[in-house]
């Protein structure tokens, strides 16, 4: 799922192309894309965007008229712009792309294409009224990169959570999700399944700045990388990454095999030398499968692998 650096980065790239224009047509072609009935999205046609802003991982379109278009990426879903140039359509995203678009929004200079891959749509459009519209659809979670020190850590401790579902629940702090979570607990040096009530005030001071830092200096990472272009290619899985998606690879910091907990369709991805003190992380279903046969740490889980062969 699209999170923060690559929303801002969206954002970013549709106000260079978009911002001050008409929008001329918003078509849905996927029946379970449009979640509201008023305002009608055809209201939408003929007025020029006003503003853009992100709000946790939606990418809200300011039009006159105080309408708003609230995009929800979900898991799935991608944006695409076609420009044009001597009058004709440079199509961006290729076949797949257009074969998986669910809505498209004509401008006066190009067209905002909506992909979402995959046979489940959890995508997402709003059109609401005003800033009371936006508001309902704001989870409320902290804009960690606006908020000091105290503040961070008041809304850490408002909820007793695993840091994993600390980090991730949007009511709590915005525009953080399954990647970049990983990504900030390897660089707090922290256990995805601590405790929030049981750290100190030096681990929450970490992971203050360990969220800023990832935040900014993937943010900075995805603009230089799209430069003037449109932003394509967004992914949850980067090579750069330090552990989300790097199962059983080095850790870039002390050689040991990334470890994962796996649940539902998210995965958790953890260095258990540099974040759990060598021990193994339970995954809830193979746990409860090898019960005593689990081993609780990388020490004994090399032993069982070298009695096994």
């Amino acid at each position: 799922m699209p999170e923060l650096p690559d929303i801002v980065v969206y954002v970013e790239a549709l106000e260079k192309r978009i911002l001050g224009r008409k929008l001329e047509e918003a078509r849905v072609m996927s029946p379970f894309l449009l979640r509201t009935a008023q305002p009608p999205l055809e209201s939408t046609a003929g007025k020029k965007v006003v503003q853009l802003r992100r709000m946790g991982k939606r990418i809200c379109i300011g039009m006159e008229e105080e309408l708003w278009l609230v995009l929800h990426l979900m898991i799935a879903g991608r944006l695409h712009w076609e420009g044009e140039a001597d009058g004709e359509r440079k199509t961006r995203g290729g076949k797949s792309a257009r074969s998986n678009r669910i809505a498209e929004f004509r401008f006066e200079k190009g067209t905002l294409n909506w992909t979402e891959a995959g046979t489940q749509k959890r995508a997402s459009l709003h059109v609401v009224k005003g800033e009371a519209g936006l508001r309902a659809l704001d989870p409320g979670g902290l804009e960690v990169l606006e908020s000091d020190a105290g503040r961070f850590a008041e809304v850490l401790l408002s909820e007793n959570h695993t840091l994993k579902r600390a980090l991730t629940d949007p009511t709590l702090f915005s525009g953080i999700g399954n990647a970049y979570s990983d990504e900030i607990l390897f660089a707090a040096r922290l256990s995805p399944l601590a405790m929030t009530e049981k750290l100190s005030v030096a681990e929450i001071q970490r992971l203050y700045q360990a969220t800023r830092t990832t935040l900014q200096e993937w943010t900075e990472r995805l603009r230089a990388e799209a430069g003037e272009d449109f932003p394509e290619g967004v992914t949850a899985f980067r090579k750069e990454m330090a552990v989300h998606g790097k199962y059983k690879q080095p850790c870039v910091r002390c050689g040991t095999k990334i470890q994962r907990i796996r649940y539902a369709s998210n995965e958790t991805n953890y260095c258990p030398q540099c974040q759990t003190g060598g021990r193994l992380l339970a995954d809830r279903a193979l746990s409860r499968l090898l019960r005593a046969d689990w081993p609780r740490t990388l020490e004994e889980m090399e032993n069982r692998k070298r009695k096994a062969h």
